[in-house]
């Protein structure tokens, strides 16, 4: 079997003082071992992300060379615009972040490739940044994002500061398979690297200029309100900070970060999971916004890139908001504030996701603003930032999808979690200086454009077994898709593998409107204006499901939605043969 031919290359080629060949000495379990040798770990369009330790289907210093590689090939047969091939690197808080990211910059200057690095940790965003800035040829992030503590990853960015298209990650996982052996790559030394001017450390200098371009983004730059209590935590990661001197830089003068979650730690040990988008990721903000009185506590995963919110309601208390609430009330804010000071510009346009709320066209459509929908992952936001940049079509206004991930100004080419907090500070002054609150304009924002609630369920199925049961969800609804969701008729079919357009009512198949690339995806559209929109996460072992409701009140919406969601989850438990653990996110 291929998994045990794997196996053997490694125990017979790593270094005996090698710890990876001791960890591997001690398994003793051969189900563990083919789960971490039956295959490559997966290099996508997002990168690479995966468990920690030895193994081919795990994430470690040989692995990661070897992306590193294909990487620094690419660059070499690539026309670039840029004026040096080049590449930038930076890190989160992760364990061997920045070991994986000198490994990185070591085996492209094996090749001749000069790599910036970063000195200290960095969030993602100000490494899109820097990759602008910089004018390198690409970018990469050490990092996993949300994941639990034992996750590690790659996320790979083009010269235009955005994650890498289909097309260059394509191309890359060629270089990939072309390259042989994990464990026979040299790289090489670092102090040479340093002399020979293909290895440069960068600092301060990067991140300043990135809270420079910050600057751009405020709208109201004499408010007395500035005051205002703000709770903040960096969830053990990168952000603290940048965060500080953004808020510096904003003369935000009480903003109170959690003391326990301010330094990185790799083991994110305060939290079950470090994910602004989770309830649990806020207990230790709630407690140290209720001693400062705060309204409003801002959260950021481990590289920044993705943004929590709770707001302190009408009793006092804390409400977690979901990451449509929060993309809802910054684009209503924006669109004001821009039609306010003759901003507006007539071709505006913003870019959101299949799964994200349908407030947002209504919102749009109240403003005339045009509102593009693209498919599940900030890449494709950015794609289409560059397409309309490149034609004059449309003029980015915003850019969000309901993963928590938000961009403002396009200076970064990735969700931008630092952008969005300060956003919102300057946002909860503003409305604090009118005698109200973010929490009550979301109330009427409802009232106004009505009574929209979305969630998101994931079916947890890990390893081998678990990814062919991920397999196996999408092709049953694929094959054989339900009539009747809950108390809803469905009425139409999106699926975009097919590109088709299924007309359940007379069975006419046509081709989408919507000119997007294929994804194993599938969206279901209801009689009542209901969506459910079934996916398998690209970064994690987890089928996805997105529900949206729309009703007359927030009651209603909020029985329609937990109909729906309970509808799905039990035909999947009824019809599909999987052993599944359900989260909210």
């Amino acid at each position: 079997m291929q998994w045990k031919s794997n196996l053997d290359i490694w125990l017979t080629q790593l270094p005996e003082d090698d710890p990876l060949l001791s960890q591997l000495m001690q398994i003793q379990n051969e189900n563990l071992l083919e789960e971490k040798f039956y295959k490559e770990l997966e290099f996508g369009t997002g990168g690479m992300r995966g468990i920690m330790g030895p193994g081919t289907n795990r994430l470690n210093i040989y692995t990661v060379r070897k992306v590193a590689l294909g990487l620094a090939k690419y660059i070499l047969n690539t026309e670039i615009k840029v004026s040096q091939r080049s590449i930038v690197v930076g890190y989160d808080s992760r364990h061997q972040s920045k070991e994986f990211a000198l490994e990185v910059a070591k085996t492209v200057g094996s090749f001749g490739v000069k790599a910036y690095l970063f000195k200290e940790l960095s969030p993602t965003p100000v490494l899109s940044f820097a990759v602008r800035n910089l004018e390198t040829s690409m970018g990469v992030m050490i990092t996993a994002s949300h994941n639990p503590s034992q996750y590690n990853g790659l996320k790979v960015f083009g010269e235009d500061g955005a994650q890498l298209t289909s097309k260059a990650a394509d191309q890359v996982l060629d270089h990939i398979k072309n390259a042989g052996s994990d464990l026979v790559l040299d790289v090489a030394d670092e102090k040479k690297l340093l002399h020979d001017g293909m290895l440069a450390y960068i600092g301060e200098e990067v991140t300043d200029a990135y809270i420079e371009a910050l600057q751009n983004i405020q709208y109201q730059g004499n408010l007395a309100t500035r005051d205002l209590p703000i709770v903040f935590t960096a969830l053990h990661g990168t952000a603290t900070i940048p965060i500080r001197k953004a808020f510096d830089s904003y003369s935000f003068t009480n903003v109170y970060h959690v003391p326990e979650q301010e330094l990185p730690d790799p083991n994110f040990s305060t939290v079950q999971s470090p994910n602004p988008e989770a309830a649990a990721a806020f207990e230790l903000a709630i407690q140290c916004a209720k001693k400062y009185h705060a309204e409003l506590i801002l959260a950021t995963d481990p590289d920044a890139d993705r943004l929590g919110v709770a707001l302190r309601n009408e009793v006092g208390e804390y409400s977690l908001l979901t990451g449509n609430q929060i993309g809802v009330l910054i684009l209503h804010y924006m669109l004001e504030q821009k039609l306010r000071h003759g901003e507006l510009p007539r071709n505006g346009v913003v870019i959101k996701t299949i799964a994200t709320t349908e407030m947002t066209r209504a919102i749009g459509a109240k403003f005339d603003i045009k509102i593009v929908d693209v498919l599940i992952g900030f890449k494709y936001i950015a794609e289409k930032i560059l397409e309309f940049e490149q034609t004059d079509e449309y003029t980015f206004l915003f850019g969000f999808e309901e993963s928590h991930g938000y961009l403002i100004e396009d200076f970064v080419r990735d969700k931008d979690a630092v952008q969005t907090a300060l956003y919102l500070a300057e946002m909860a002054a503003m409305y604090k200086s009118q005698g109200t609150t973010i929490y009550q304009v979301l109330q009427e924002i409802y009232k106004e454009f009505g009574y929209y609630r979305e969630t998101t369920t994931s079916v947890i199925l890990e390893g081998k077994d678990g990814a062919d049961q991920i397999n196996n969800i999408l092709e049953f609804f694929r094959n054989n898709p339900p009539e009747q969701i809950h108390l809803s008729t469905v009425v139409k079919i999106e699926d975009y593998v097919t590109k088709k357009e299924i007309d359940v009512v007379t069975g006419r198949e046509i081709e989408m409107e919507m000119v997007l690339p294929t994804s194993n995806v599938l969206k279901y559209y209801l009689d009542d204006g209901s969506w459910i929109v079934i996916r398998p996460s690209g970064t994690e072992p987890k089928c996805k499901f997105y529900f949206a409701v729309k009703a007359e009140n927030e009651l209603i919406a909020i029985e329609k939605l937990k109909g729906l969601e309970n509808f799905v989850l039990h035909y999947v438990q009824s019809n599909i043969s999987t052993s599944v653990c359900y989260s909210e996110i």
